[in-house]
């Protein structure tokens, strides 16, 4: 990746499949709210991730501002709509992988950063030659585009992507993207292209390569949430990890919506437990009560920036 390929990626963006052609290069905003300067708004110890990920010492948390999915109940909802967040130059931000690295982050986690895949890249580049040696973390929503996810081959060790919906109405109404899960199911497959089965350290437990595809269980929606186990698990088998998520939250800009303005109940995610026991998903990872609070949404005050 060079500067120059950076600006033409920029110039007409095309890298997710919103395929808004924002000439972000000369100040436009795409789809995802940002321009062609890197927006971030936290980079941190992170210890709220799976325990493969975080450790005991923290995945190194750099989240980015914008997205291409824009959720109406999104967990990240000031960083998402792009209220929150520095811009930073290329430099910086590989400053930044390094500096997390010297805290002792068990990786660097790369959260929403499908709208700067070109500049992740170079900056993932020039971090790996000046000494980044943790394995890079790719955390996203899966609204991609394979061919923008290929850019990134060689350069991400582990995908941590979300399987939100398996309905269309569903990821029509509540994300604007009636084809979310055709394009979310391409993006996991070219996930698991690139780095293949799980690998974990022996004596750490940390992941080393592989991908955990993610599921948030949303309030009154047990049906969908069976049917993308039951994706997952006839697609992938053993190759994946699953992680069962009950950490759903609804924030203010969700009050109008009454059926998201509540949390899952106990009933609903033990129900979803006891469906990926029956069908026999071994790899996972499930969540303990009490995740659904927003003390568990970092503070988005650009720590680390």
């Amino acid at each position: 990746m060079t500067p120059e390929t950076i600006t033409a990626y920029m110039s007409d963006c095309t890298l997710c499949p919103r395929q808004c052609h924002a000439n972000r290069a000369a100040g436009q905003v795409g789809f995802c709210g940002q321009t062609a300067e890197i927006t971030a708004a936290r980079a941190a110890l992170h210890f709220w991730e799976e325990p493969c990920i975080s450790g005991s010492h923290g995945s190194g948390a750099v989240f980015f501002s914008g997205c291409s999915l824009q959720c109406v109940f999104c967990q990240n909802h000031n960083i998402a709509v792009g209220k929150s967040g520095k811009i930073i130059t290329l430099e910086r931000l590989s400053e930044i992988f390094l500096e997390l690295q010297e805290k002792g982050a068990s990786n660097i986690n790369l959260i929403t950063a499908g709208h700067f895949i070109p500049q992740i890249c170079l900056a993932l580049e020039r971090s790996k030659a000046s000494g980044l040696s943790i394995p890079v973390v790719y955390n996203t929503g899966s609204y991609e585009e394979v061919s923008s996810l290929r850019l990134l081959e060689g350069l991400v060790d582990i995908y941590l992507p979300d399987l939100k919906y398996f309905s269309s109405e569903l990821s029509a109404k509540y994300s604007h993207a009636p084809d979310y899960f055709f394009r979310a199911s391409a993006a996991i497959s070219e996930m698991l292209r690139q780095v293949g089965e799980p690998v974990f350290d022996d004596i750490s437990g940390l992941m080393k390569r592989g991908v955990i595809v993610r599921h948030l269980v949303l309030p009154g929606q047990t049906r969908d949430s069976k049917k993308i186990l039951r994706y997952l698990h006839e697609t992938y088998r053993n190759d994946i990890y699953v992680s069962i998520m009950n950490q759903y939250t609804p924030l203010v800009q969700v009050a109008e919506i009454p059926e998201l303005n509540r949390c899952v109940t106990v009933e609903e995610y033990e129900r979803i437990l006891n469906f990926a026991d029956k069908i026999g998903i071994e790899q996972g990872f499930r969540q303990e009560g009490g995740t659904a609070s927003e003390s568990f949404i970092p503070e988005f005050d650009n720590e680390g920036i």
